[in-house]
């Protein structure tokens, strides 16, 4: 008689360490671009509300000094840690000069426009931005994926239902922030140009010093106020947008985007304009038309049409803060 043996069910497989720990680290990435996304998108009902209290180069000048000043230790940390990438490398005071003009030029005509348009719709029409990068890109040779085309007709379509009126009139805040989503293209251009050849992080706050000084300069120029008073009574919009939009959840995206999928990065942080419209929502009382909301989301699935394209390459272009 044959004896049968008993058979043992198989040990159970053990993950592979390291494939755990990139989820973890992915899953963080993910964490972090969320929190992101929902700060960048709650500071523009901060500068909606900072705009009843100060003018907005007054509001800009003194956020991005509050920012840059926020950025300034990691940036003295990162001194000899982080070198840059390119054989050539590029004079420092003449990439905070260019990108913090950019900035200075993208932050200043989507502060003018926010006094005649709500929190919601500068979020959304602001990063268009998205979309127009690709499209400047393509003039200067690249070529120009499918869905940045679908995207930006998309955008088209959603722009029209968000800010056309009946008499085929535009609000004019929209049409601010509109022409500010040029400029936000051309600083993402400008700032990934001269990123890999000098330090990023002293890039960042050398360019938001350079939009401090000159926004102060064009508030002096312009006759803004800068009574005691008044910049009093815009500290918290101004402590939010400097500290937290500007120094907190740039160093986020900073950590974040070393281990995120970039296809993640690309939806999450488009939730921006998705939060700042919540944000509005919630905080200060302004609603979306069904009409409005229609537009929003067709503008929402042109960004995610633009970015998510598959390229070449596989990866999805990587996302820049726009508040």
């Amino acid at each position: 008689m044959q004896s049968v043996g008993i058979r043992r069910p198989p040990p159970p497989r053990e993950k592979a360490p390291g494939r755990s720990i990139a989820i973890s680290r992915s899953l963080r990435a993910d964490i972090l671009l969320l929190i992101t996304a929902l700060v960048w998108g709650f500071a523009f009902v901060a500068q909606r509300v900072g705009m009843e209290h100060v003018g907005p180069f007054v509001f800009n000048g003194v956020r991005f000094a509050l920012g840059a000043c926020a950025l300034l230790p990691l940036a003295i940390r990162s001194t000899g840690r982080i070198f840059p990438r390119e054989c050539s490398n590029a004079p420092a005071w003449l990439g905070y000069l260019c990108a913090g003009a950019a900035l200075t030029a993208g932050a200043s005509l989507q502060q003018i426009g926010m006094l005649h348009t709500t929190a919601g719709n500068a979020g959304f029409i602001t990063c268009l931005y998205v979309i127009l990068v690709p499209l400047f890109a393509a003039l200067l040779g690249r070529r120009t994926p499918l869905g940045t085309v679908l995207g930006a007709l998309c955008a088209v379509a959603g722009m029209y239902l968000l800010s056309i009126n009946e008499q085929f009139r535009i609000n004019p805040g929209d049409l601010m922030e509109l022409i500010g989503a040029f400029f936000w293209a051309g600083h993402v251009l400008v700032a990934a140009w001269f990123a890999p050849r000098m330090n990023p992080i002293h890039l960042a706050v050398g360019q938001y010093a350079v939009c401090s000084v000159l926004s102060l300069i064009f508030a002096v120029v312009t006759g803004e106020s800068f009574a005691l008073d008044g910049l009093m009574d815009a500290a918290v919009p101004i402590l939010y947008g400097g500290l937290l939009s500007v120094g907190l959840a740039y160093t986020l995206q900073l950590v974040a985007q070393r281990d995120a999928n970039p296809s993640h990065a690309a939806i999450i942080l488009s939730l921006e304009s998705v939060f700042a419209a919540l944000g509005g929502w919630l905080l200060i009382g302004e609603t979306l038309t069904p009409r409005g909301m229609a537009g929003c989301a067709l503008m929402l699935a042109g960004m995610l049409l633009s970015e998510l394209w598959p390229r070449k390459n596989g990866m999805a272009p990587e996302h820049e803060t726009c508040t």
